[in-house]
């Protein structure tokens, strides 16, 4: 159960195949994993590491962790990009919160997948509680949004943020790549009243409130939070143990053929 728990598989009794295959990974391999995400280390911000508080999202791990001077205080599962629609890595500030919102489909969402489901079925938007809105469509806030009760907002030109989500049994799975680029949250009300915690505006009761209100609501935080977007098939957790993951973007051999060039 430790041996899993380190490497990124749900903490069952079952031993399978793919166990076994990763329990056989050579300590030189490993060595090797280290040095690359060693590597990767040394592109994160002096400022971001330096940060009183950090929201971090591993993506191999799916794994979201919260810190509050350089201590993780928090985790939850997340669901990242599947590989066709990878999650990027970069980092900006949190600058708001959204409750109840409203799902803007993206362009290319509605391209591929949401006017060809019009054409075969008229009532497609009114089912889905979808409605046109200028020139795009959107999906009302609701218990069936896609983006849940909340999202998080860290403006970017990757248009990525974290939010809810109503496909709670996706938290399930081993392996959580499965969104759009978006990453979606396990626990998004123990996140909302974290980082609310201290801000005299808001109680968990409020935060419930608006969260179910089914009306459209922004807050502007107080103080912006960095959030940091990362890639790390290798980490060290707090106690001390490395972990290791699926390099589930298959990213380790373009970076080791430029670390290890002979």
């Amino acid at each position: 159960m430790k041996y899993k728990k380190e490497n990124g598989i749900l903490p069952n009794t079952i031993i399978l195949p793919e166990h076994i295959d990763e329990m056989n990974v050579t300590v030189a391999q490993r060595i090797k994993t280290i040095m690359i995400n060693m590597e990767r280390c040394r592109w994160v911000s002096n400022d971001i590491t330096k940060a009183e508080e950090l929201i971090m999202v591993n993506i191999p791990s799916y794994r979201l962790i919260y810190y509050k001077n350089g201590k993780p205080k928090f985790t939850s599962d997340v669901v990242v990009g599947k590989a066709m629609n990878k999650t990027v890595i970069f980092s900006a500030p949190m600058r708001y919160i959204v409750f109840s919102p409203y799902w803007n489909l993206p362009k290319n969402i509605m391209k591929k997948e949401t006017l060809p489901a019009i054409e075969e079925n008229p009532n497609y938007l009114a089912e889905h509680n979808m409605e046109w809105h200028d020139d795009y469509i959107r999906q009302k806030p609701g218990p069936e949004n896609s983006l849940g009760k909340v999202k998080f907002m860290f403006p970017n030109s990757n248009a990525i943020y974290l939010h809810d989500t109503p496909a709670k049994d996706l938290f399930k799975s081993e392996d959580r790549a499965f969104s759009h680029g978006c990453i979606r949250v396990a626990k998004p009300v123990d996140l909302a009243n974290l980082i609310l915690k201290n801000d005299k505006n808001w109680t968990p009761q409020k935060i419930a409130a608006a969260m179910n209100s089914g009306v459209e609501t922004q807050y502007t935080l107080k103080n912006k939070i960095p959030v940091y977007i990362g890639y790390f098939t290798a980490w060290v957790d707090d106690q001390g143990a490395v972990h290791f993951y699926d390099d589930i973007y298959k990213r380790d051999e373009r970076l080791a053929k430029l670390i290890f060039k002979k």
